[in-house]
Parts: C-alpha cells; sequence; structure tokens
C-alpha cells in the first residue's frame, strides 16, 4: 500500500487484519483518511506522521505502549484510539488525549469499585430533565468520523467512527449529525423533548457507561425518525436500517426506526436486558450497508439515536453516597409517596421473617465469611453468581453438560438465563488446587484482557462451594483437538494461526499488560478455541506476577512435566522465560501432532524436542510434520520449529521474548540460526518422566503431590513464594500502575 502516493482514502475496518501498522502507510503524502478500526492489529503506533493526514481510526485493535508518540496531540487530528492496550498512566495524562485511559479493552477507570447505579444520555442534544425528574446529561460534542468523548467524571463515554460519502459539506456535522427538529411536528405526547435532537453516526456509534455497579441492568433505547418525510413522494422512500448491540451480543438486527414507529416523527422506546459484571456496560450501534443511502440526499443512512438510559434492576438496591442516578428517578412524587408507604407497612411483616431466620443463618454466614473477605480483597472485583443460578445453568450440573475434568475438578456447560452460554469450572472438594489458586486465578485473568485470553465472566462463592465462570469456547482444548479421538484435523494454516494467537497472548501477559505475569502452566490443555478456533490461553491458577527489575523469582515447582524449563524445575527460577520455554514444546506438539512424550513409540522417537533435533542434525526437519496434513507450507514448518529450538535453550537468555517471537512467525525478523542441541538433552537424559518429579522433590524444595493423567500438573504450595497473586500485590500494581 505504501507505493500508492495517490491514494487519499484508505478504510481496512472489520477485516481481521494481523501484524503490526507498516510506518510507510503514515507517511503517503495525500493520504487524508485512514480506517484500521475492528482489525488484530498490533505492535506500536508508528513514530511519523505527516501533516496531511487529519482523520485516523485505529480503535479496536491490540496496540501497546506506555506512551504515545508527539504527534497524537497535533492540532484538528482526528484520533480514535479506543479499545487497544495502552498501558497509560495518569501522570503521562498530558501525552494522550483526555480519557483515553478510561477506554483501553479492560475499562480500568472505576475497575472494580462500581460506584455508579446508571447513566442517562440526551444524545446529540443539551442536558435535559423529564416530567418525571430524570435528568438526562448533555451529549452535544462534535464528534468527527474517528472521535470520542469521556465524561470529566468518568461515568460514561461515547464514540463514533465513520465518514459520510457522497456528502459535499466541509463541516463537523457530515461526520456525526445532532439533528434538530420542531418537536411540535411530533403526532404522539410519547415525550417529544426527547426527539427534538439526536445523535446521528456514518457507521458505528458506542456509548459506554463506565463505574457501574455490577448486576441486571434494564436498558432504555429512544429513537425517532425525522430525515424521512411522510408525504408519499420520492423523498419518502429512504430507509434506515442497522444493528444494536449490548455488551457485544446482538440484540437488533436490521432495526429500522420507521418501521418500528409505525411512521416518522413518531417516537418510540424500547427496553433491553443487560448483566454488567466488569463495572462496564457497551451499547453499539452499527450500519451495516443495508437500507438506503441516498434519499432524500446523499448521505442519509446510519444509526440515530436521540435517548439512552441504564437502571440496574435490583429493586433492593441501595445507592452509595456517590451514585447520581438511581431507579426511583424514574418515578413521580406521588409514585414515591405510594411507594413509601406501602414499604411502611410491609416493612414489619418483613423483618419478622427475617428474625426468624436470622439466628438459622448467622452461625452458617460465619463460616463463609472467610471465603467472602478473601474475594472482596480482590482490588478489581468479579462478577459474583449465587450458586442457584449456576445449578439452573447446568441444569443442576447434570453429568450430559460435563465439558471435561482436570486438577481443579469438573467443567460444566451451562446457559445464564440473559442466553450466554458459559462453562462453569467447579472446584471439588478433593481438589488440589486451594483456596489461594482459586483466588489467585479470579484476581489475575480479571485485571488482563486480550483477544488470545479466556474471557471470565465471574465467580461464586458460597459456604465451601466455589466456581469460576468462564465464556464458553466450542471447540475446547488444543490437545482435544490434535491428540483426541475426536481431533478436528487442522490443517497447516490454522496451526500456524493458532501458535501465533498463543504467541500474542504470552506476549501480552509478559510485556504489554499493565500486570506482568507469568503463566507458569503453558500447555496444549490450557489453550482453548472458540468457533473460528482462534486460541485463548486458560487456567490462570499457577500464574504468578513478576517485577521487571528482578532477574527472576525463586518460588516453588509447579507446571506440567514435559513444558517444565530445566531452570525452573531443577532450581526454581521463575521468569517469563518459563513460559517461552513451554510455548516451543507446544509449537513442536503443533507441527508433529504428538504429545511432547509417547513411550509407546520407539525409543529415538520417544521424547518429541530430543527426536525434532535429530532430525534436524540430520538435514530431515520435514519429517517431523504430522502424517495428517497433506499440505503445509515448509517455510512456515522450518521458521516454526527454527523459533521452537531459539525457545527451548538452555539458557533463559538466550530464548527470545514472546513479542520476538511473534515478530519471527509473521516474519518480520530472522529466525536465528542455532548450531547445537541444549545441554541438558545430552547431560542428562531420563527414561522416564516421573524422574523428573522424584528429582525435584528429593531436593526438598516444595511438596508436590502427583497426578499421572496424560495432562496432569504438578503444583506445589505458593504461600511461601515471595511474590504472590494476592491483593497487596495486585492493589500496588494496579493502582500505581506501570
Amino acid at each position: 500500500i505504501g507505493e500508492y502516493q495517490q491514494l487519499s482514502f484508505l478504510d481496512l475496518s472489520f477485516n481481521n487484519i494481523r501484524g503490526k501498522i507498516p510506518d510507510s502507510l503514515f507517511n503517503l503524502s495525500l493520504l487524508h483518511y485512514l480506517f484500521l478500526g475492528n482489525n488484530e492489529l498490533s505492535g506500536t503506533l508508528p513514530a511519523q506522521k505527516i501533516p496531511s493526514l487529519h482523520t485516523v481510526d485505529l480503535s479496536y485493535n491490540y496496540l501497546v505502549g506506555s506512551s504515545l508518540p508527539s504527534w497524537v496531540s497535533q492540532p484538528n487530528l482526528q484520533l480514535n484510539l479506543v479499545a487497544n492496550n495502552f498501558a497509560l498512566e495518569s501522570s503521562n495524562s498530558s501525552a494522550f488525549p483526555s480519557g483515553l485511559d478510561c477506554l483501553q479493552r479492560s475499562f480500568p477507570c472505576h475497575r472494580g469499585s462500581g460506584i455508579y447505579s446508571g447513566f442517562a444520555i440526551k444524545c446529540g442534544g443539551p442536558e435535559l430533565t423529564t416530567s418525571t425528574k430524570t435528568l438526562y446529561e448533555r451529549e452535544d460534542e462534535t464528534l468527527g468520523p474517528a472521535a470520542y468523548y469521556v465524561t470529566n467524571t468518568n461515568k460514561w463515554a461515547v464514540s463514533n467512527v465513520g465518514f459520510f460519502t457522497g456528502r459535499t459539506k466541509p463541516a463537523q456535522t457530515s461526520y456525526s449529525d445532532t439533528i434538530s427538529t420542531n418537536f411540535s411536528i411530533f403526532t404522539n405526547d410519547f415525550g417529544p423533548e426527547f426527539f427534538q435532537t439526536a445523535r446521528l453516526s456514518a457507521s458505528s456509534l458506542r456509548y459506554y457507561g463506565l463505574g457501574l455497579q455490577n448486576g441486571n441492568y434494564i436498558v432504555t433505547l429512544q429513537f425517532a425518525e425525522t430525515a424521512f418525510s411522510e408525504n408519499k413522494t420520492w423523498k419518502s422512500l429512504g430507509k434506515r436500517v442497522f444493528d444494536i448491540y449490548i455488551q457485544g451480543n446482538l440484540v437488533s438486527q436490521d432495526f429500522d426506526i420507521r418501521k418500528e414507529a409505525r411512521g416518522s416523527y413518531i417516537g418510540i422506546e424500547r427496553d433491553f436486558p443487560a448483566q454488567v459484571s466488569e463495572n462496564y456496560l457497551e451499547i453499539h450501534f452499527f450500519w451495516a450497508g443495508k437500507g438506503t443511502c441516498c434519499v432524500p440526499v446523499e448521505g442519509t443512512y446510519g444509526p440515530s439515536i436521540s435517548a439512552i438510559s441504564a437502571i440496574n434492576n435490583n429493586p433492593f438496591l441501595v445507592p452509595n453516597a456517590t451514585t447520581e442516578f438511581t431507579p426511583s428517578s424514574r418515578s413521580s412524587n406521588g409514585n414515591l409517596i405510594g411507594l413509601i408507604v406501602g414499604i411502611s407497612i410491609g416493612v414489619g411483616g418483613i423483618l419478622s421473617v427475617f428474625l426468624v431466620f436470622y439466628v438459622i443463618r448467622k452461625r452458617k454466614r460465619l463460616q463463609t465469611n472467610d471465603n467472602e473477605e478473601e474475594l472482596l480483597g480482590i482490588d478489581i472485583r468479579p462478577f459474583t453468581f449465587s450458586y442457584a443460578e449456576l445449578k439452573a445453568a447446568t441444569e443442576d450440573f447434570n453429568p450430559a453438560n460435563k465439558l471435561g475434568e482436570g486438577g481443579f475438578g469438573p467443567v460444566y456447560k451451562g446457559t445464564l438465563n440473559d442466553g450466554r452460554v458459559v462453562a462453569v469450572k467447579q472446584l471439588s472438594a478433593a481438589s488440589h488446587q486451594g483456596k489461594n489458586q482459586f483466588v489467585t486465578e479470579i484476581a489475575i485473568i480479571s485485571a488482563v484482557q486480550h483477544r488470545n485470553l479466556v474471557k471470565l465472566y465471574g465467580c461464586c462463592v458460597e459456604a465451601d462451594k466455589r466456581h469460576l465462570v468462564y465464556e464458553h469456547l466450542e471447540n475446547k482444548s488444543l490437545d482435544q483437538a490434535l491428540f483426541g479421538e475426536r481431533s478436528l484435523n487442522l490443517n497447516w494454516s490454522t496451526r500456524y494461526d493458532i501458535c501465533l494467537g498463543v504467541a500474542r497472548g504470552l506476549a501480552y501477559l509478559h510485556e504489554e499488560s499493565r500486570l506482568r505475569i507469568v503463566h507458569r502452566d503453558v500447555k496444549a490443555s490450557n489453550i482453548l478455541l472458540d468457533s473460528n478456533l482462534i486460541p485463548k490461553i486458560s487456567d490462570f491458577g499457577l500464574a504468578k506476577l513478576y517485577d521487571d527489575n528482578k532477574s527472576h523469582i525463586s518460588t516453588g515447582i509447579a507446571g506440567t512435566i514435559g513444558y517444565l524449563a530445566p531452570e525452573y524445575a531443577m532450581r526454581g527460577h521463575l521468569t517469563e522465560k518459563t513460559d517461552v520455554f513451554a510455548f516451543g514444546i507446544v509449537a513442536l506438539e503443533m507441527v508433529s501432532g504428538r504429545r511432547n512424550s509417547d513411550s509407546s513409540l520407539e525409543e529415538e522417537k520417544m521424547y518429541l524436542l530430543e527426536w525434532a533435533w535429530q532430525l534436524h542434525e540430520d538435514n530431515r526437519e520435514v519429517d517431523l510434520v504430522d502424517v495428517k496434513l497433506s499440505e503445509f507450507n515448509e517455510e512456515e514448518v522450518k521458521r516454526l520449529i527454527g523459533v521452537s529450538f531459539l525457545c527451548t535453550q538452555s539458557s533463559p537468555t538466550l530464548r527470545p521474548s514472546m513479542s520476538r517471537v511473534v515478530a519471527m512467525l509473521l516474519g518480520d525478523i530472522e529466525v536465528s540460526t542455532i548450531t547445537s542441541k541444549p545441554g541438558y538433552l545430552t547431560d542428562w537424559k531420563s527414561d522416564d518422566p516421573r524422574s523428573l518429579r522424584n528429582d525435584v522433590a528429593a531436593r526438598g524444595t516444595v511438596s508436590i503431590y502427583y497426578d499421572y493423567s496424560e495432562s496432569s500438573s504438578m503444583v506445589g504450595y505458593i504461600d511461601n513464594s515471595p511474590v504472590s497473586a494476592s491483593k497487596p500485590m495486585l492493589g500496588k500494581a494496579i493502582n500505581q500502575g506501570r
């Protein structure tokens, strides 16, 4: 693209484009508009940009960096960097556009605090107080083709992307209109003041509620069609069609305001349920190219919205002191008086009932206090489900819904009340993974968010019952896809993409997230695949936070035999290079389609890494390729094998970082040539992988439990670790930033 010097407008949004942004793209002399949003771009922003490039959308990618280049503050620049992975510190607030830190993928502002019970926005217009005394905050900012706005209180935000083609006027409203209409035109008396103004977008319009208390909400959207007349002329032939998403779920496809309202200039209201589990709510209006574009004038299309409100649906919610919008604000004064009288009469009876149960339940509650305090001690608190909700979702943990079982306990498929399909991970009473690992997993996965990390919806802690609720991934784990009886027959291109995705996820944990995390148990069974075979790293129960200023962490051994780096297995020295080693083993498993150790094979092939080196020394690397692959890219095979050899070097200092691994897999940098196999393959050879367990245990450094299942982990006690994923470390890292 850098060769097209006459290019002035480029839109490659929504194309799943991967890799880094080429510097040449930001230096095309005639390029004015660049839309690259909603892709899978990674890396940092280009260091330079030509002045003529005045509109840039890079929202919803995976870009990183703790600081931004100086050009982001150029005057008259339209720049949207929403929903990336920038680790922006408040101390550098002057170096990036206002509010951008709140709109990164983890939505960090008020995360874990939940100070609001709702919000109300008058889209495209000034502040408005309704007849029911509900205050709708103003939202009449000038939003260009790549723009966003965050309120001073970080309570809500809006992001707009899109350019109206065919319009000739240069005003900002040609990008995102705030349209005005005489409300006396409206034929109904349904709050006509709502529809005097509206926000219109050319493509993608998102509103965000920030710092919301977790729970169930009712989202109310108000619309009116004012661009098309009802005079039965050609001007009435226009048709506005767009989609509505709430929390990423499609709740209304091909929504047509005029059709729903049965005419123009008629206000309508639509309610949608939503669940807030991470203290933020996202409402997305998206034009997918349907309807008309040029009637009655060019550029008449795209979503239009007049007002938005979201209310916590908990009738017993008691807002805290900072809450500005509550469910009661939608009631009239007369109804409020009646409600108070009714409550006063009923409270006595209710309290009597509660008193009967109080003594019975008090002892049981005391037994669960420790669990709840442990959970509440996490800085970024997850959404909590009741045991009854999970029992109903899994049909009383029906064995037919069982997805599998690991060292933690069984995992069940379930369906929540809002329709989301989830995986419910249950801590069994006999599990070797104790409360520390349970809390660690919640703390770590709640603090990070990435396309290649599994998403945690919430947890359940009731009495002795502990559950984690994750997104359900249809294609289960990578080891089942590769080695299972019903394997997916992954082709080479898919395998290579999976390796690249895992590498990106680890690079994020090690280098890009505000918390630096070592996973400690990277293996095929801890990599899950979604419906599109996109890999998601899972199982963070053994993960560790680490400090960039320390060379390593001395800790008890934990992980899975076959994936353990030698310095960690033998001396307990833990660094991010421990995960790099494990990734190298996974990469070889992807090439060969077999496990890293298989005692049923002949001796020379028993251990995968050793066999791979033998083939390499004989210049027969291609013989390692899975026999099930009828076609493959030989260059990529050799590149992936070369990367795996680098990742499994004896010394951690010789292993590449995961960001460098990503660059090598993308072909951005060459794979260094390795001339000799690691010393541990020649100096120490085990005929039985269990001997490593015995050797480590004999050193007396850690207590280990043994589970000889095919994908077993050996887990040491982590209480004596100097760096623990408990509240103090998390609190320091999150509150102070990195």
